[in-house]
C-alpha cells in the first residue's frame, strides 16, 4: 500500500498543477504594428517571450470565423517570434494561436492574439467649397470632403488625406497605394470630413483629397477640385461728382471693374452689386458692375460708393459676412439751385456820389467773386446797358460811374449777380424797392483857366523863366480854394527830359502860379483831377517856345590887316537837350553898325557844344573899320530850341 501511494506522488510530481499550467504559456505575445490595428499587408510579425523549460513552439491560424487554416505547425526549438506569417489575402480578422511544449512532452495552453488585414480601397471623395470664387473674407475657409461611397473597407475609414498646391496633378499621399500616419490631415473618421485652410496665394490652387482606411489604404483615384481665390477689391469709380457747387440735381453713375472674380454672378457665389450711399442713407444698390442715382436737394451731401465682385470682396461699405470692413470712397455733392439775392443801396455815399453799391446775399454756395457787374443806361433807353469797372466780394458789387464822360440826364443801373453754383440774377432796384435812378451831372461841373506870362516876345530868351498861372473855379465861376492843381510839362522832341508834372494849390480866390524852371521849348497844361464830389477839369495846353543859349568871343578887339587871324570861340548850351552826334551847325555872321547880318561861315559844333573859327583880316578897307560878329542858331528837327543869336561881338580893324 505504501509503495503504491509513492509511485501516485512520483507521477503527480511530473504533471504540472493549474497554476503552473497557466504560466507554461507565451509572455507579452505582441504583433508588429499593433494587434488592434489593421495592415495592408498580409505578412505579419508575431513576437513574445518565452518561460524556463521551452524546447518547442507550436501555432496555428484561425479564420475569421474560427475554423481552422490547415495543420499546426511545430518549430522544434524555443522560438521567441513568426517573422513571415502570411494570411489568406482576403480581408478580414485572422487568429493565430501560439503555445510552448518542454521537455518532457508536455503542452501548455495556448496564446492567441488577431491578425487584422485589409488591403481594400475605400471609394473616391471630392472636396468641395461651395464657392466658385474666393474672397479674402471667406477665409478661414472650410473645406468639405464627400464621404466615400459604400461598401467600406472592413477596417474602415481612418480619416482622410488632403494637399493644397499648384498643380492639377498633385497627390495628398507619397506612396501608391498608402498614406502614412502624417499625411493624413484629418484622423477621427469618417464624419472628420472638415479642412479649415487659413489663407490661400491669390490665383488658381488645387485641393487633392482621398480617404485612407483602417489599415492606411487610400482611395484608387485622387479627388481635385479647383480653388480660384480673388482677395482683391474691385475698383469704383464715380462719374457726374461736379468739381463745385451745381445748381440742379446731379446724377451719379458708379462704375466697378475687377480683374479677378469679375464683376458677374459665378454659380452658387454671392452676387456682384454696385452701390451709392447717399448721406449715410440706404444704399441704391444694382447687381452688376453699374448703380446710378440722381441727388436732388440743396445743401452740402456725402456720397459713398463701393461694390462686390464675384468673389465677396468688397471695397468698402461692409463685408460679405456682414462685418465691418474697409471704408469705402467718398464724394462730396454741393447743390444750390436758388439764385442769390440783389439790391442796390437805398442812398448814395454824399462823399462819393458816384460809387455804385449793391447788396448781394447767398445763404448757400456763397457769392462768385469772379464775377459780377453794375452796367447803366440812359432811362427811357432801349440801347443795351454799358458795364461799368465792378468789384465783386463776399458781400456787395462794387461799381465806379465816371458821371462826368457821360451826358446830362437821367440814368437807370442794373446789377448782375453770379453764386458759385452758376445761379445768376439781376436787378434793377434799391433795397427798398425804389428804381436805382440818378440824374447827371452828379458831380460839381468845374472850370480851369491858364496863361504863360514871359513878356512881350513870342518866344523865351535864353536863362529866362515863365510864369505858369490861372484859376480853378465852378462853372458858376465861384472860386475854388485849396484845390491841387497838377502842372505837366512835355518838352519838345530833342529833349533828354521826362515829362515834368508839379503839384500847386489854389489860393481863397482859387488862383495858382508855378515859376517854370530853365529848359527846352515845352507845352505846359494844368490838370484839376476830379474828386468825389466835384468834375475834374483842364486848361488848353499851351506852347512855350524857348530860343537856343549861344555865347561867342573873339581872341583880341583888334585885328591886325594882313597879320594873325582873330579866333572866335564859341558854344551852344543844351540846357537839358541832348546834342546830336554830329553836332549842331552855327553860322557866323558879321555886320557894321546900322546894316543887316551876312553869314560869312558855317561851323558845326562838337558833342558838347563848342565850336571854333579862325578868321584873317586881309581887306586894306577894313582897316580902323569896327566890325560886330555873332555866331546863331537856326531851327530845326530834333533841336528843342527856337532860332536864335549870341550877343555881338566887336572887333576893330588896324
Amino acid at each position: 500500500m505504501k509503495g503504491r501511494f509513492a509511485l501516485v506522488m512520483a507521477i503527480a510530481a511530473l504533471l504540472p498543477s493549474s497554476a503552473g499550467a497557466a504560466a507554461f504559456q507565451p509572455i507579452d505575445v505582441s504583433v508588429d504594428g499593433g494587434e488592434q490595428s489593421w495592415h495592408a499587408d498580409p505578412s505579419f510579425a508575431v513576437r513574445w517571450a518565452n518561460p524556463p523549460g521551452v524546447v518547442a513552439v507550436h501555432y496555428r491560424l484561425l479564420d475569421p470565423t474560427g475554423r481552422e487554416l490547415g495543420s499546426d505547425t511545430r518549430i522544434d526549438w524555443a522560438a521567441t517570434a513568426l517573422q513571415h506569417l502570411a494570411v489568406p489575402e482576403v480581408a478580414g480578422a485572422y487568429t493565430v494561436e501560439i503555445w510552448l511544449e518542454d521537455g518532457a512532452g508536455y503542452e501548455g495552453p495556448p496564446v492567441s492574439v488577431e491578425l487584422r488585414f485589409d488591403d481594400s480601397p475605400p471609394g473616391d471623395v471630392e472636396p468641395a467649397t461651395g464657392l466658385a470664387w474666393i474672397g479674402r473674407t471667406a477665409f478661414p475657409l472650410t473645406l468639405r470632403l464627400a464621404h466615400p461611397d459604400d461598401p467600406l473597407p472592413i477596417s474602415g475609414i481612418r480619416g482622410y488625406a488632403v494637399s493644397i498646391d499648384r498643380t492639377l496633378d498633385g497627390e495628398p499621399c507619397e506612396d501608391r497605394y498608402l498614406c502614412s500616419e502624417s499625411e493624413s490631415d484629418l484622423r477621427e473618421g469618417i464624419g472628420d470630413d472638415a479642412l479649415v485652410v487659413e489663407s490661400l496665394p491669390e490665383g488658381t490652387s488645387y485641393v487633392h483629397a482621398v480617404a485612407v482606411s483602417g489599415s492606411g489604404v487610400h482611395s484608387a483615384s485622387t479627388g481635385t477640385a479647383v480653388l480660384r481665390v480673388d482677395a482683391t477689391d474691385p475698383t469704383t469709380t464715380m462719374r457726374g461728382i461736379p468739381a463745385g457747387w451745381s445748381d440742379r440735381p446731379v446724377r451719379l453713375e458708379a462704375t466697378a471693374v475687377d480683374a479677378g472674380s469679375g464683376m458677374s454672378r459665378v454659380g452658387e457665389g454671392p452676387t456682384p452689386f454696385t452701390a451709392i450711399r447717399v448721406d449715410g442713407g440706404s444704399p441704391v444698390a444694382a447687381a452688376g458692375s453699374l448703380a446710378t442715382t440722381t441727388v436732388i436737394g440743396d445743401g452740402v451731401h456725402t456720397v459713398a460708393y463701393y461694390a462686390r465682385d464675384a468673389a465677396g470682396n468688397v471695397d468698402g461699405g461692409g463685408s460679405s459676412n456682414g462685418q465691418a470692413d474697409r471704408q469705402p470712397r467718398e464724394a462730396v455733392v454741393k447743390i444750390d439751385r436758388a439764385p442769390p439775392r440783389v439790391a442796390f443801396a437805398n442812398a448814395q455815399d454824399p462823399a462819393d456820389p458816384e460809387r455804385i453799391d449793391a447788396i448781394v446775399l447767398d445763404a448757400l454756395s456763397g457769392v462768385d467773386t469772379s464775377f459780377g457787374l453794375v452796367a447803366v443806361r440812359p432811362v427811357g433807353s432801349t440801347e443795351r446797358f454799358r458795364a461799368l469797372p465792378t468789384i465783386v466780394s463776399e458781400s456787395k458789387l462794387s461799381a465806379r460811374w465816371d458821371s462826368q464822360n457821360f451826358a446830362a440826364g437821367e440814368y437807370e443801373f442794373r446789377a448782375t449777380a453770379y453764386d458759385r453754383a452758376g445761379n445768376t440774377t439781376s436787378t434793377t432796384a434799391r433795397v427798398d424797392g425804389a428804381p436805382m435812378r440818378l440824374r447827371n451831372p452828379l458831380k460839381v461841373p468845374t472850370t480851369l483857366f491858364a496863361a504863360l506870362r514871359h513878356g512881350d516876345s513870342s518866344a523865351l530868351p535864353c536863362g529866362r523863366r515863365a510864369t505858369f498861372e490861372g484859376r480853378l473855379t465852378t462853372s458858376r465861376g465861384t472860386p475854388l480854394s485849396g484845390e491841387p492843381v497838377r502842372v505837366h510839362e512835355r518838352f519838345a522832341d530833342g529833349s533828354d527830359l521826362p515829362e515834368r508834372a508839379t503839384t500847386v494849390p489854389t489860393d481863397r480866390n482859387g488862383k495858382f502860379s508855378l515859376r517854370l524852371e530853365q529848359g527846352p521849348s515845352r507845352t505846359v497844361v494844368a490838370v484839376a483831377a476830379a474828386t468825389a464830389k466835384r468834375q475834374g477839369a483842364h486848361s488848353r495846353p499851351m506852347a512855350l517856345a524857348v530860343r537856343s543859349c549861344v555865347a561867342l568871343r573873339s581872341s583880341s578887339p583888334v585885328a591886325k590887316v594882313g597879320g594873325r587871324p582873330i579866333v572866335f570861340r564859341g558854344r551852344v548850351s543844351p540846357a537839358g537837350a541832348e546834342m546830336p552826334r554830329k553836332g549842331i551847325p552855327v553860322e557866323l555872321q558879321f555886320r557894321l553898325p546900322g546894316l543887316p547880318w551876312s553869314e560869312f561861315r558855317t561851323v558845326e559844333t562838337d558833342r558838347r557844344g563848342r565850336f571854333r573859327y579862325a578868321y584873317r583880316f586881309a581887306d586894306d578897307d577894313s582897316r580902323g573899320v569896327r566890325f560886330q560878329f555873332r555866331a546863331f542858331v537856326a531851327g530845326r528837327a530834333g533841336w528843342p530850341f527856337e532860332p536864335a543869336g549870341s550877343p555881338p561881338v566887336t572887333v576893330r580893324g588896324r
